[in-house]
């Protein structure tokens, strides 16, 4: 009994942090309907900007996030302008093409800049444990799920009770009908998509004391995070977080009872059952496509 009690509180760790990398993707593609290929990229080179922050100025992972998602912002909005709002005009599908060019550009930036070795931070808690009797709860896991679900609330709160979330949702549903009310669906795409890059700082720094990462370890990240987008419901962030917690849950039960080796293969085969029974994902509704045709 204990023994599973242990792998249940290890998969809701982690699957909080799942959730936590999954943010910004939910935003871009959930919401915007833009499939960010870069999103794996951006994650990874938050972690980089958190690990030079705790290198250099011994500044604590979690707190240097807040310092990131400026320039992730920033890098955001850029992209977008530059790449997404041009690309969309013309066929919205060569923005998966023009942000996989982006992830592989990022990643060679990275590799340049901090060559190809596995870096970390190692903040004085993360190889620190909380026990109860014979349970044990790592401290870093812990702080990462808090900060998870307090960023995931965050964001929820943004599209659900602002004008910024209301605009959001206008514009992603009916753009012509957005613009009769004042709103511009390219200037909303551009704070959607800086708001989506900017959230990647919290899961880079959450990344960065709890794996060892280099800069093509983004493609496994990218994986994670889009089949988190994919089981929770496309724009769903209390859904996102949902299927974080699934995911991270059936992977510790996977590896505790059966093999690691089975792990690699819950995302899949969790992706099959979720949309055969619940196409539109575990926390959104589904909608009558021929009725909005």
């Amino acid at each position: 009994m204990t023994e599973l009690i242990q792998a249940l509180i290890f998969g809701a760790l982690i699957g909080g942090v799942y959730a936590l990398m999954s943010t910004g993707l939910t935003l871009a593609f959930g919401v915007m309907k833009v499939v960010n290929m870069a999103q794996g990229a951006f994650l990874i080179a938050s972690s980089y900007f958190c690990y030079a922050l705790w290198q250099h100025f011994g500044i604590d992972p979690i707190l240097a996030a807040f310092i990131v998602m400026v320039p992730m912002a920033g890098l955001g909005l850029v992209c977008y302008k530059l790449v997404i709002a041009r690309l969309e005009r013309i066929d919205p599908g060569l923005t998966i093409v023009a942000t996989f060019a982006l992830a592989l550009v990022t990643e060679s930036l990275l590799a340049l800049t901090w060559g190809p070795n596995e870096v970390g931070t190692t903040p004085s808690y993360f190889n620190q444990a909380f026990h109860f009797s014979s349970l044990v709860i790592p401290r870093a896991q812990l702080y990462a799920f808090l900060l998870a679900a307090v960023v995931t609330g965050a964001l929820h709160l943004v599209v659900k009770r602002t004008w910024l979330g209301h605009a959001i949702i206008a514009a992603s549903q009916n753009p012509e009908g957005a613009r009769l009310v004042g709103i511009e669906p390219s200037r909303v795409g551009a704070r959607v998509f800086a708001l989506a890059a900017g959230s990647t700082a919290f899961g880079g720094a959450a990344l960065s004391f709890l794996y060892q990462f280099t800069p093509d370890t983004q493609d496994a990240w990218l994986g994670i995070t889009l089949s988190v987008v994919i089981l929770g419901g496309l724009g769903s962030m209390p859904g996102a977080f949902a299927a974080g917690l699934l995911l991270g849950v059936s992977e510790s039960l996977t590896t505790t009872y059966l093999s690691v080796r089975w792990s690699a293969a819950v995302p899949t085969v969790l992706i099959l059952i979720v949309l055969t029974v619940r196409p539109q994902g575990l926390l959104t509704r589904a909608t009558r496509q021929d009725a909005a045709s």
